[in-house]
């Protein structure tokens, strides 16, 4: 079972911040940390991520703030690690403290917009709207700048998101960025076994045995670290991959619910509305290409 990481981000004297491009099969996929806030654009790939207590699906286009030790993983759809698979995970990342531009650099007035949203992005901050359109095709063209004028791009971004109000604060306000190696790795082989699973048939004893835990134990412990209940969270999963087949218009209804897992239409229907605030036939009325 893969353990989720303190990850180190490669650092040289040669510049204050990191840009690291991304271009693999899938994304790099243990639950992780690391004390650099994270800016990321997903040029291409979609499947779940995890960003404290907040899952969401992710797509090709999104734009991503992740606050410094803030535990979290982009997991691609399983189709990507498939054999064969000529799928690929896409996107450009920016890695840095704040720090990076001098101990005070974001204490000066003329920062203080960026100051507020790095102390926001604790709880990770996605983009939306026209300010995600907007940095998007900034972070595209980071290659052609290097040296000062990249340091002087990457603040432009920075301050656009700032003082933009086109942005989605994702884990909630109580949760708790630091835990316990033990922990993680317990929360990291549940999902990573849901991830795998759950089209199938879903026994909370199974899962529960795979944290060590009586069923119990696990119900409270899993509550407590996520802030919802394991079947919520299951049902997100499947959720979340029923309506990337709604959207690709392939599969009826009836298909689709029993290939993600659930094991009557009503009950796909009411869980699919009680998530997403649509019956399924809405959704791909609404959504398919």
């Amino acid at each position: 079972m893969k353990k989720p990481l303190l990850f180190k981000i490669p650092s040289s004297d040669k510049e204050s911040f990191k840009v690291v491009f991304d271009d693999q099969p899938y994304f790099y996929d243990p639950l992780h940390f690391h004390p650099e806030l994270q800016l990321t654009y997903i040029m291409e790939g979609s499947g779940t991520f995890f960003i404290g207590d907040h899952i969401q699906n992710f797509k090709a286009g999104d734009v991503i703030l992740i606050g410094s030790n803030l535990t979290h993983v982009f997991r691609n759809d399983k189709v990507y690690y498939e054999e064969g698979s000529d799928l690929r995970a896409k996107a450009v990342s920016f890695f840095f403290t704040e720090e990076s531009f001098g101990t005070d650099f974001f204490s000066l007035p003329e920062c203080y917009r960026i100051k507020k949203l790095l102390e926001r992005s604790s709880r990770g901050v996605q983009v939306r709207g026209e300010t995600r359109r907007k940095v998007a095709s900034m972070m595209r063209k980071v290659k052609e700048y290097d040296g000062f004028r990249r340091l002087l791009f990457f603040l432009e971004i920075l301050s656009c998101i700032a003082l933009s109000d086109e942005v989605e604060y994702l884990s909630s306000v109580g949760y708790t960025r630091y835990l316990r190696e033990a922990d993680s790795r317990k929360i990291n082989d549940v999902f990573e076994y849901v991830l795998t699973n759950f089209p199938y048939q879903v026994k909370l004893q199974e899962v529960a045995e795979i944290a060590n835990m009586s069923v119990t134990s696990f119900c409270r412990y899993f509550k407590l670290r996520t802030r919802k209940t394991f079947s919520l969270f299951l049902n997100e999963i499947r959720v979340g991959h029923a309506c990337k087949l709604l959207k690709s218009n392939k599969h009826n209804v009836s298909e689709i619910c029993y290939e993600c897992g659930f094991n009557n239409i009503s009950n796909f229907n009411r869980q699919f509305k009680a998530i997403t605030g649509y019956t399924p036939t809405e959704f791909k009325r609404r959504y398919s290409v």
